[in-house]
């Protein structure tokens, strides 16, 4: 089984997160940001991956260090399940409608760390939540799972429907990238390793 649980403490997240990307979509999410918890649903559901978090963080502050912080652990986790990466497609790719939304993604499980993210300069809020801190996530999490990733809002107003039709292609994308090919059972690189 690929799985992973990675707690991290600072002084101002506390984390706690496992994942088997070898799930169903089963998630189990506590975090103090309402729409963190919402997009990391979502995430699960789409990429098939089982995911919990608890995660508790100075939202007295603002939400940034929690949405990135749980970022950084969901790419820790990813990492770690990963393992040798033996077997896997590599390559995953999804473009994603969300009413009057769309986004593109495009994840290559390189060893790379790189995130080429669009989000069309739009900036507000959704309730509470600032739509700015879904790239603070996302960088978080693509800089330490160490992949490439290009993503992009194509279209869209609603910042809600934009912000989840990203996290929908991440999650299909990555769903694509993380399958066992049966018919590969090296490492797929011509240098051997990932």
């Amino acid at each position: 089984m690929r799985t992973a649980t990675i707690k991290r403490e600072t002084r101002e997240t506390q984390i706690e997160l496992s994942i088997n990307l070898d799930g169903t979509g089963k998630y189990n999410v506590d975090t103090p940001v309402g729409f963190l918890t919402h997009m990391l649903e979502t995430f699960s559901k789409h990429s098939l991956i089982d995911l919990e978090v608890m995660a508790t963080g100075d939202i007295h502050v603002s939400h940034h260090h929690t949405v990135e912080d749980v970022g950084i652990v969901l790419g820790m986790a990813i990492k770690e399940a990963l393992g040798d990466k033996k077997g896997i497609r590599r390559f995953g790719d999804a473009i994603i409608p969300m009413d009057e939304a769309l986004a593109m993604c495009a994840v290559d499980l390189s060893g790379r760390p790189l995130l080429f993210y669009d989000d069309m300069g739009l900036r507000g809020k959704i309730t509470e939540f600032d739509f700015e801190l879904m790239e603070e996530f996302f960088k978080g999490l693509v800089l330490s799972a160490g992949i490439t990733v290009h993503l992009k809002a194509l279209a869209g107003k609603n910042l809600h429907h934009i912000a989840e039709a990203l996290t929908k292609a991440l999650a299909v994308a990555l769903r694509n990238a993380i399958e066992k090919d049966p018919r590969r059972t090296d490492t797929p690189s011509t240098k051997g390793s990932l």
